[in-house]
Protein backbone atom coordinates (compact mmCIF):
# COMPACT_ATOMS: atom_id res chain seq x y z
CA UNK A 1 0.00 0.00 0.00
CA UNK A 2 1.46 3.35 -1.09
CA UNK A 3 2.09 5.71 1.90
CA UNK A 4 4.61 7.96 0.87
CA UNK A 5 2.62 11.05 -0.01
CA UNK A 6 1.00 10.70 3.73
CA UNK A 7 1.97 13.51 6.00
CA UNK A 8 -0.07 13.85 9.32
CA UNK A 9 -0.80 17.42 10.17
CA UNK A 10 0.36 18.61 13.63
CA UNK A 11 -2.81 20.21 14.84
CA UNK A 12 -2.09 23.30 17.62
CA UNK A 13 -4.52 21.54 20.76
CA UNK A 14 -2.43 18.32 21.86
CA UNK A 15 -3.56 15.12 23.69
CA UNK A 16 -2.19 16.71 26.85
CA UNK A 17 -4.93 20.20 26.33
CA UNK A 18 -7.19 18.04 25.88
CA UNK A 19 -6.60 16.14 28.99
CA UNK A 20 -6.00 19.07 31.35
CA UNK A 21 -9.22 20.46 29.87
CA UNK A 22 -11.39 17.28 30.92
CA UNK A 23 -9.67 17.01 34.33
CA UNK A 24 -7.75 13.51 33.72
CA UNK A 25 -6.50 11.93 31.15
CA UNK A 26 -7.81 9.66 27.96
CA UNK A 27 -6.93 6.25 28.24
CA UNK A 28 -8.88 2.87 27.38
CA UNK A 29 -10.15 0.02 29.64
CA UNK A 30 -10.40 -2.71 27.48
CA UNK A 31 -12.96 -5.32 28.90
CA UNK A 32 -11.90 -9.58 27.52
CA UNK A 33 -13.55 -12.30 28.07
CA UNK A 34 -16.14 -14.90 26.70
CA UNK A 35 -19.36 -13.98 25.75
CA UNK A 36 -21.86 -13.79 28.16
CA UNK A 37 -18.98 -13.22 30.74
CA UNK A 38 -20.45 -9.49 31.73
CA UNK A 39 -18.05 -7.23 29.94
CA UNK A 40 -20.40 -4.71 28.36
CA UNK A 41 -22.55 -4.78 31.69
CA UNK A 42 -19.67 -3.89 33.97
CA UNK A 43 -18.46 -1.49 31.39
CA UNK A 44 -21.67 -0.19 31.22
CA UNK A 45 -22.10 0.73 35.05
CA UNK A 46 -18.70 1.36 35.07
CA UNK A 47 -19.27 4.00 32.71
CA UNK A 48 -22.37 5.63 34.26
CA UNK A 49 -19.84 6.00 37.99
CA UNK A 50 -17.60 7.69 35.74
CA UNK A 51 -19.79 9.96 34.09
CA UNK A 52 -21.50 10.70 37.57
CA UNK A 53 -18.32 11.82 38.61
CA UNK A 54 -17.93 14.19 35.94
CA UNK A 55 -15.30 12.29 33.16
CA UNK A 56 -15.80 12.47 29.97
CA UNK A 57 -16.06 8.41 28.96
CA UNK A 58 -17.29 6.16 25.56
CA UNK A 59 -18.25 2.82 25.08
CA UNK A 60 -17.02 0.79 22.03
CA UNK A 61 -19.33 -2.46 22.70
CA UNK A 62 -18.62 -5.98 20.49
CA UNK A 63 -22.26 -6.01 18.76
CA UNK A 64 -22.38 -1.90 18.03
CA UNK A 65 -19.34 -1.67 16.62
CA UNK A 66 -20.25 -4.84 14.33
CA UNK A 67 -23.43 -3.30 13.21
CA UNK A 68 -21.89 -0.48 11.56
CA UNK A 69 -18.40 0.26 10.99
CA UNK A 70 -17.50 -3.36 11.17
CA UNK A 71 -20.67 -4.77 9.20
CA UNK A 72 -18.63 -5.99 6.41
CA UNK A 73 -16.86 -8.48 8.77
CA UNK A 74 -17.71 -12.00 9.49
CA UNK A 75 -16.54 -13.89 12.57
CA UNK A 76 -13.54 -15.85 10.88
CA UNK A 77 -9.77 -15.34 12.22
CA UNK A 78 -8.88 -12.74 9.81
CA UNK A 79 -11.84 -10.56 10.24
CA UNK A 80 -11.81 -11.25 13.82
CA UNK A 81 -8.29 -9.75 13.64
CA UNK A 82 -9.29 -7.16 11.06
CA UNK A 83 -12.50 -6.01 13.64
CA UNK A 84 -9.50 -5.36 16.48
CA UNK A 85 -7.26 -3.97 14.47
CA UNK A 86 -10.13 -1.02 13.14
CA UNK A 87 -11.60 -1.44 16.99
CA UNK A 88 -7.47 -0.52 18.26
CA UNK A 89 -7.12 2.63 15.76
CA UNK A 90 -10.78 3.92 16.54
CA UNK A 91 -9.88 4.04 20.54
CA UNK A 92 -6.21 5.37 19.94
CA UNK A 93 -8.39 8.53 18.60
CA UNK A 94 -10.70 8.81 21.30
CA UNK A 95 -7.41 8.51 24.03
CA UNK A 96 -6.04 11.36 21.68
CA UNK A 97 -9.73 13.02 22.20
CA UNK A 98 -9.34 12.89 26.13
CA UNK A 99 -11.71 10.28 26.52
CA UNK A 100 -11.93 7.45 28.82
CA UNK A 101 -12.98 4.84 26.47
CA UNK A 102 -14.36 1.20 27.29
CA UNK A 103 -13.92 -1.29 25.06
CA UNK A 104 -15.95 -4.72 25.38
CA UNK A 105 -15.07 -7.11 22.84
CA UNK A 106 -14.08 -11.15 23.32
CA UNK A 107 -10.97 -9.99 21.83
CA UNK A 108 -9.80 -13.92 21.76
CA UNK A 109 -6.19 -13.84 20.74
CA UNK A 110 -3.11 -12.90 23.23
CA UNK A 111 -1.86 -11.70 19.51
CA UNK A 112 -4.07 -9.17 19.07
CA UNK A 113 -4.32 -8.23 22.64
CA UNK A 114 -0.62 -7.20 22.42
CA UNK A 115 -1.26 -5.74 18.97
CA UNK A 116 -3.73 -3.38 20.79
CA UNK A 117 -1.58 -1.99 23.49
CA UNK A 118 1.10 -1.13 21.75
CA UNK A 119 -0.94 0.65 18.94
CA UNK A 120 -2.54 2.07 21.81
CA UNK A 121 0.39 2.73 23.98
CA UNK A 122 0.90 0.46 27.68
CA UNK A 123 0.17 3.97 29.31
CA UNK A 124 -2.69 4.38 28.01
CA UNK A 125 -4.25 0.71 28.22
CA UNK A 126 -5.67 -1.43 30.98
CA UNK A 127 -6.51 -4.96 30.40
CA UNK A 128 -9.58 -6.13 32.21
CA UNK A 129 -9.93 -9.84 31.92
CA UNK A 130 -13.53 -10.57 33.31
CA UNK A 131 -13.12 -14.15 33.97
CA UNK A 132 -15.85 -16.39 34.11
CA UNK A 133 -16.25 -20.16 33.27
CA UNK A 134 -17.56 -21.20 30.07
CA UNK A 135 -20.07 -23.26 32.00
CA UNK A 136 -21.61 -20.14 33.84
CA UNK A 137 -21.36 -17.98 30.78
CA UNK A 138 -23.49 -20.90 28.91
CA UNK A 139 -26.15 -20.54 31.60
CA UNK A 140 -26.68 -17.01 31.47
CA UNK A 141 -26.75 -17.33 27.33
CA UNK A 142 -29.07 -14.44 27.09
CA UNK A 143 -28.72 -14.40 23.41
CA UNK A 144 -29.21 -17.98 22.72
CA UNK A 145 -25.66 -17.82 20.91
CA UNK A 146 -23.88 -20.91 22.88
CA UNK A 147 -26.96 -23.37 22.26
CA UNK A 148 -26.74 -22.25 18.90
CA UNK A 149 -23.60 -22.65 18.50
CA UNK A 150 -23.62 -26.18 20.04
CA UNK A 151 -26.17 -26.95 17.25
CA UNK A 152 -23.58 -25.80 14.84
CA UNK A 153 -25.92 -23.22 13.88
CA UNK A 154 -23.14 -20.73 14.67
CA UNK A 155 -19.22 -21.20 13.29
CA UNK A 156 -16.36 -19.89 14.83
CA UNK A 157 -18.11 -19.44 18.30
CA UNK A 158 -15.65 -18.74 20.76
CA UNK A 159 -15.17 -21.15 23.32
CA UNK A 160 -17.11 -23.80 21.11
CA UNK A 161 -15.54 -24.16 17.40
CA UNK A 162 -12.87 -20.96 18.16
CA UNK A 163 -10.35 -21.00 20.82
CA UNK A 164 -9.71 -18.56 23.65
CA UNK A 165 -6.73 -17.76 24.77
CA UNK A 166 -6.78 -16.73 28.15
CA UNK A 167 -5.32 -13.50 29.06
CA UNK A 168 -1.73 -14.33 30.71
CA UNK A 169 -1.01 -10.95 32.10
CA UNK A 170 -4.06 -8.56 32.35
CA UNK A 171 -4.27 -5.45 34.55
CA UNK A 172 -6.73 -6.65 36.72
CA UNK A 173 -8.59 -10.05 36.61
CA UNK A 174 -12.63 -10.02 37.57
CA UNK A 175 -14.09 -13.11 38.41
CA UNK A 176 -17.48 -12.04 37.41
CA UNK A 177 -19.24 -15.57 38.36
CA UNK A 178 -18.05 -14.34 41.94
CA UNK A 179 -19.01 -10.71 42.55
CA UNK A 180 -21.66 -8.58 42.01
CA UNK A 181 -21.62 -6.38 39.15
CA UNK A 182 -21.11 -3.30 41.79
CA UNK A 183 -18.27 -5.37 43.54
CA UNK A 184 -16.37 -6.13 39.62
CA UNK A 185 -16.95 -1.92 38.74
CA UNK A 186 -15.17 -1.17 42.09
CA UNK A 187 -12.57 -3.49 41.41
CA UNK A 188 -11.35 -1.93 38.13
CA UNK A 189 -12.13 1.80 39.38
CA UNK A 190 -9.82 0.73 42.42
CA UNK A 191 -6.86 0.73 40.05
CA UNK A 192 -8.43 2.57 37.28
CA UNK A 193 -8.12 5.86 39.53
CA UNK A 194 -4.77 5.71 40.02
CA UNK A 195 -4.06 5.44 36.15
CA UNK A 196 -6.35 8.73 35.35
Amino acid sequence: MEKLHIIPHNHSISASDRNELNGHRGLVVWFVGLSGSGKSTIASELERRLFEEGRHTYILDGDNIRSGLNSDLDFSDASRKENLRRITEVAKLMVDAGLIVLTAFITPFEAERQKAKAVIGEDNYLEVFVNCPIEECEKRDVKGLYAKARRGEISNFTGISSPFEEPQTPDIKVPSHQLSVEEAVTVVLNTLKDKL
